[in-house]
């Protein structure tokens, strides 16, 4: 990652979740009295939050470090032992955790797992009280931690990803669409769970969001991205070479230039798209942003409703009335008006998708 996408999205908000954990916790910790009925009148009635007991928390590759340090902050501070298991795909960052989170916490009550798919096939086999896992490109590996946690009975919390759709309305103001757009998608070279993951908008609008889209890369990332010390990588050559087949998808209108050895994909607008393209059957996870036409927001809401229900929606439009449609009538986990991303930034707000 570019040195200020870690600082943000890694380290920052990091920080705000702990602050918030930590200005929160004596009111999340108190009784919540609940109403009583005549015959109970002199009895109370409360309801006490208890820990769960021993948490295994699988992170992903994307944001090694985010997706380790939030849902451990919420386990420990619920009162839980917790096993961690970051991804082996991001080897610096897995060794980090295992140096230097011991040097901190109660070992006590907190210890990393490192390794691959055989130490995690066997951690699965164990009985914990509540798994978290978090896979954004992986739902085959989802289903195998939800079937290990269903032969103990074991609550989990499973974050795998989704494609996001980003109406955007032919009345905008289409420089700050293009410009939102584009850093959400691009952000850590595409590779974030809640990323708009591809456009949908009328054939007008496409003509006048593609110099602006043109213009905010550049602006971004200069005229040549691959130098731009602030454009990301894929993480490593079998993501690169998924998402790299993706671009054989529709046409390339911006960028679509490639580097293997390098795992540099360009900052891409792919267009004259078919619904049924592969780019458009699974979830992209690298800097390439399909535009698919429709010819109207009911059309554009039909297109969501038809598909899974992603993790977010997001709608551009000058029209609150507009944005308050495709609230109202399309269902997901979150949702972004006029904006992308900076709902997941707010640690006030619940994350998660629907299933």
């Amino acid at each position: 990652q570019p040195p200020f996408e870690a600082e943000f999205s890694e380290l920052h908000l990091c920080k705000n979740e702990l602050h918030e954990t930590l200005n929160s916790l004596s009111h999340w910790m108190k009784d919540e009295h609940v109403d009583r009925s005549l015959v109970t009148r002199l009895d109370s009635a409360f309801i006490r939050k208890d820990p769960y007991g021993v948490v295994l928390i699988i992170a992903p590759w994307n944001y090694p470090i985010h997706l380790v340090v939030v849902p451990l902050i919420g386990a420990i501070a619920a009162g839980n032992c917790v096993i961690v298991k970051p991804s082996e795909m991001t080897k610096d960052t897995e060794r980090l955790m295992a140096e230097e989170l011991p040097k901190y916490l109660d070992n006590d009550c907190f210890a990393v797992v490192t390794g691959g798919v055989q130490e995690t096939t066997r951690l699965l086999e164990n009985k914990f009280d509540y798994i978290f896992f978090t896979g954004a490109v992986s739902p085959a590996v989802g289903r195998i931690s939800m079937a290990a946690a269903a032969k103990h009975l074991t609550p989990v919390t499973l974050e795998l990803g989704g494609k996001n759709p980003c109406y955007v309305s032919d009345t905008c103001n289409v420089q700050n669409v293009a410009r939102r757009v584009a850093w959400g998608r691009f952000f850590n070279a595409g590779q974030t769970c809640v990323a708009p993951d591809y456009v949908l908008c009328s054939v007008e609008m496409q003509e006048k969001l593609m110099p602006f889209l043109r213009e905010a890369i550049t602006e971004f990332y200069g005229s040549n991205p691959r130098e731009s010390p602030d454009f990301g990588r894929i993480v490593g050559d079998k993501q690169f070479q998924r998402v790299q087949a993706l671009l054989r998808c529709g046409r390339a209108a911006i960028g679509g230039q490639t580097d293997a050895e390098t795992c540099y994909i360009a900052p891409t607008v792919l267009v004259d798209l078919q619904p049924s393209d592969p780019v458009m059957q699974e979830e992209i996870f690298g800097p390439i942003l399909p535009i698919v036409i429709v010819a109207n927001m009911d059309e554009a809401i039909d297109f969501i409703n038809s598909r899974e229900r992603p993790l977010v929606v997001y709608a551009f439009s000058s029209d609150d009335k507009v944005v308050n449609q495709v609230l109202e009538r399309t269902s997901s986990g979150g949702f972004c008006g006029n904006d992308t991303l900076m709902h997941a930034t707010l640690p006030s707000l619940p994350f998660g998708g629907i299933g």
